[in-house]
């Protein structure tokens, strides 16, 4: 089954102070206080402190890095449910896409008319197997990209089924789901455009125990 998608931004807020009182000092040597700030003065402090680290909180998660959450077991071992990671969305735009990547994505068309869902903010996570040019094959419980059986350590049980030769035409990726045999993938609705990608996962950070680098052997 496909594993449909949320995300959450943890936005840090600014501190405000509220009953904040300067001292001075009188001209016999003692300490004088200030009347207290005017609610005004006081939105207008806390305006200043919270608004410059929310957008730069928004600019982080919208255009650099942000979090996904994972809810399904489709890309088991690498990821379980309950794994928290860190998906960039930089290196897209100035590096090809390499196989072994995982990458976050909103899923094509055909995956829709496949499922029966409608149309909404999914998004998916899956390894990249092909990119434009390969030829991809299924057979004899592996793999094959151009033609050559591949190793691939980090998949739960080989595929027990089959999948006729495809070539991944150019501005798409052919992706599928480390648990092989429990993945709504392209074996099933095809490459994805690359358009369609969010971002690459980089960091698995929660829970603690369970923290590791991702993508470390793209190629």
């Amino acid at each position: 089954a496909s594993s449909t998608w949320s995300s959450a931004v943890a936005v840090p807020t600014g501190r405000s102070s509220v009953r904040r009182r300067s001292h001075i000092l009188a001209n016999d040597g003692s300490e004088l206080e200030d009347e207290p700030k005017s609610f005004k003065e006081n939105v207008e402090e806390f305006i200043r402190e919270f608004v410059p680290t929310l957008l730069i909180c928004l600019v982080i998660r919208f255009l650099i890095v942000e979090p996904r959450y994972i809810p399904s077991l489709s890309m088991y071992p690498s990821f379980e449910v309950g794994d928290q990671l860190a998906v960039e969305k930089v290196t897209k735009l100035v590096k090809p896409f390499q196989r072994d990547e995982v990458v976050v994505f909103r899923p094509p068309s055909a995956f829709f008319e496949l499922s029966g869902k409608a149309p909404e903010n999914d998004a998916l996570i899956k390894r990249i197997v092909g990119i434009a040019g390969d030829t991809l094959e299924v057979k004899n419980g592996a793999l094959f990209v151009n033609g050559e059986r591949q190793d691939e350590p980090f998949i739960a049980e080989k595929p027990d089924y089959t999948m006729p030769k495809i070539t991944v035409p150019e501005g798409c990726v052919f992706v599928l789901g480390d648990n092989r045999n429990h993945s709504f993938d392209s074996h099933f609705w095809g490459p994805v455009p690359t358009e369609n990608v969010i971002g690459k996962a980089v960091v698995k950070y929660w829970p603690p125990w369970r923290i590791a680098t991702v993508n470390a052997n793209a190629q």
